[in-house]
């Protein structure tokens, strides 16, 4: 396939995505297989390194912005959700790829390879000053809720057989739709000020929150403070993120008193893991 079909090919295949943002984008692909064949394609023009096939950058934009479909897809049947939720793992996959593939800024490789370092001696340092040690959790796009779900599991406040990213992630959803007041100020709106069915501030109206809620409870969309500080409510206990950053401790309280005197330990990092940021879970130390 040419160069230029390729490229078009892909992009077409995001004017579901498109569509969102833009009355002008390209007709929707005529066939769900034609989605994941975009995504093939992606994989092997990226593997092949030739950098005069398709710009790198552009490649990791597609992909990332393929992860959008399920929104689009989520009224359909179920084995349409499940195909568009695999799709979107497969363009994580494909993003992380086009990241690891563009081109070497040895200057900005240096500074990354030193703030990756910066953060790891940080990190390990409060570790030991707590006598805590890393657990590490699998970077799937779960970890927040895994790592999180593994404290609660330590601290008696969950059920090892509860103890998993799935009912993490629905605890959260579930708690942030009973108090959208407390979330929907702090999230922006999916399609930006001016996007379709934005408002005036550029703030999510409620259909789009429920959308966002439904995603943190039924997909691998990656959680952050907003998700930890639901999950400290819910759970009545304190969640501390140790990060390189400062603080080094980040601090959620519940607002009610606590049901442990422990608080949940997990670590951050955005440049340790090549993949992107990342949490783990932090132990007490043994021995």
């Amino acid at each position: 396939m040419a160069k230029g079909s390729k490229r078009q090919k892909i992009k077409d295949a995001l004017s579901p995505v498109r569509d969102l943002v833009s009355p002008r984008s390209p007709p929707m692909p005529e066939s769900a297989d034609d989605s994941s064949e975009v995504l093939d394609d992606l994989f092997a023009e990226l593997d092949s390194r030739d950098k005069g096939q398709i710009d790198i950058a552009e490649a990791a934009q597609i992909a990332r912005d393929v992860q959008m479909n399920e929104a689009v897809n989520e009224g359909g049947s179920s084995k349409k959700r499940s195909k568009s939720r695999h799709e979107a793992r497969q363009a994580r996959k494909a993003a992380e790829l086009a990241d690891k593939l563009a081109p070497i800024d040895k200057d900005a490789e240096a500074k990354l390879e030193f703030e990756a370092k910066e953060e790891e001696r940080v990190i390990t340092s409060v570790c030991q000053e707590l006598n805590l040690e890393m657990h590490e959790i699998n970077p799937d796009g779960h970890c927040l809720f895994s790592a999180i779900a593994d404290q609660l599991s330590l601290l008696g406040l969950l059920q090892t057989s509860q103890a998993n990213y799935s009912t993490i992630r629905s605890t959260a959803a579930k708690y942030m739709l009973e108090h959208p007041d407390d979330f929907m100020p702090f999230l922006p709106s999916v399609s930006g000020e001016d996007g379709n069915g934005a408002t005036d501030d550029g703030l999510m109206t409620s259909a789009q929150f429920n959308q966002y809620c439904n995603q943190i409870a039924e997909t691998g969309v990656w959680g952050g403070e907003p998700e930890i500080q639901a999950l400290s409510r819910a759970f009545a206990v304190s969640i501390n993120v140790v990060q390189g950053g400062t603080p080094r401790v980040v601090v959620h309280e519940p607002g009610i008193p606590p049901k442990s005197h422990k608080p949940v330990m997990i670590s951050y990092h955005r440049r340790m893991y090549g993949l992107g940021e990342h949490y783990n879970s932090l132990r007490p130390r043994s021995g």
